[in-house]
């Protein structure tokens, strides 16, 4: 549309010119004795511009002349930039499509051609990490620096999945704090030293990862829950053989992070170590925030204090009337503390609830110690036919 205006344009001056040239009788005198020439107005006009135009050409052509080296080059080396291009484009992809042994090569000629040198030694070497390689792969990783130093946190973040990969944990940790130094600590690089801490055993390392890329919403809810719990288990069994280092680890776990299954294992390693009371204490705190069966059937476990434990137990029967496996705490506690009547009671409720294992075992037992042995025996064999519990 554009050139279709400037040639009406043109047009339409070409033809004003020309209208007005028929009225113009001007003339130009040129006089070099002894020569004398006289034209018209308009025809020198016109001589002046097509010499002009002439004189242009010429010089314009010279130019491009004296140029088409250059261009030539210039050419080429656009030509040689667009083949290392697509070089570097058929590396990434074929190492996103898995075939490693052609992304090295590409990568490789990548790199001799100069096309992003840096990334394409980053691709080479995890090429080379997946064709089990060490050689070359550590060979790339050093040009990646090398050839360009923005390159320095990519290649370290590429060291340390490498190193996780090959379950150096110790080495993958220290390449994450060089790159902590260079970049911060962002979210990829938190995974990354998540499983490291994990493979090291660094679990207090690892509750403190875990709550921070819960905190910027990079870890879903029920991981970080079982990360904390695995963390929390870990120490405590580190912990086990004293009481008083258990007791403190125990005070410094936020209420958020309690539940059934920590307190249950807190309240095991407590009863081993014979501190049976911060046990009872452990698990009586816990159901009262948060009912939970296991736990419940724990809380029968220590044989020490059965009175008072009996007690709760009751109360909390008032809350929970059709709780089997509260029955049969109540009739384990009711056992040791020599209630043979009221533990048959109890166990018998259980069991009218739901068969359970650990009910007819229970009965078995009394059974046992009173000295029906039919009865015991009979309950034996109704437990053997149900399935352990978990």
């Amino acid at each position: 549309m554009r050139g279709l205006f400037w040639f009406l344009v043109l047009f339409a001056l070409a033809v004003g010119l020309s209208m007005a040239a028929r009225f113009n009788d001007a003339y130009v005198l040129m006089v070099l004795p002894p020569w004398r020439v006289e034209v018209s107005l308009n025809l020198a006009l016109a001589v002046l511009a097509g010499s002009f135009l002439l004189l242009y050409g010429a010089l314009r052509g010279i130019a491009l002349t004296l140029a088409l080296p250059g261009r030539v080059r210039d050419f080429r080396e656009r030509r040689r930039k667009e083949k290392s291009a697509a070089v570097f484009e058929d590396a990434v992809r074929l190492l996103f499509e898995g075939r490693f042994g052609h992304a090295l090569k590409k990568a490789a000629e990548a790199h001799a051609a100069g096309e992003a040198p840096g990334l394409a030694a980053l691709i080479a070497a995890r090429a080379a990490q997946r064709m089990r390689e060490p050689g070359k792969q550590e060979a790339w990783l050093d040009r990646a620096t090398l050839d360009d130093a923005r390159t320095e946190t990519a290649r370290l973040m590429l060291e340390a999945e490498m190193c996780l990969d090959a379950r150096r944990f110790d080495d993958a940790v220290a390449v994450l704090a060089r790159l902590q130094q260079i970049a911060g600590r962002h979210i990829a690089a938190l995974r990354l030293e998540l499983r490291a801490q994990q493979g090291c055993g660094n679990w207090d390392e690892v509750l403190r990862i875990a709550r921070q890329l819960e905190k910027r919403d990079a870890l879903a809810e029920e991981v970080a829950r079982e990360l904390k719990l695995k963390a929390h288990r870990e120490n405590i069994a580190q912990r086990c053989s004293d009481a008083g280092q258990l007791r403190a680890y125990l005070g410094r776990v936020p209420a958020s992070e309690t539940g059934p299954r920590l307190a249950g294992e807190v309240a095991k390693a407590l009863n081993a170590l014979g501190d049976h009371e911060q046990a009872r204490w452990v698990i009586e705190t816990q159901l009262n925030r948060e009912w939970d069966s296991a736990l419940v059937s724990l809380y029968g476990d220590a044989g020490v204090n059965a009175a008072a434990r009996l007690g709760c137990a009751e109360a909390w029967l008032q809350q929970h009337p059709r709780e089997a496996v509260l029955l049969v705490t109540l009739g384990r506690l009711c056992m040791q503390q020599q209630l043979w009547g009221k533990a048959q009671s109890y166990l018998e409720a259980s069991l009218s609830i739901e068969a359970s294992r650990e009910a007819h075992l229970a009965l078995a037992a009394l059974a046992d110690q009173l000295g029906r042995t039919d009865e015991a025996n009979r309950h034996y064999r109704a437990a053997a036919q149900l399935p352990v519990s978990e």
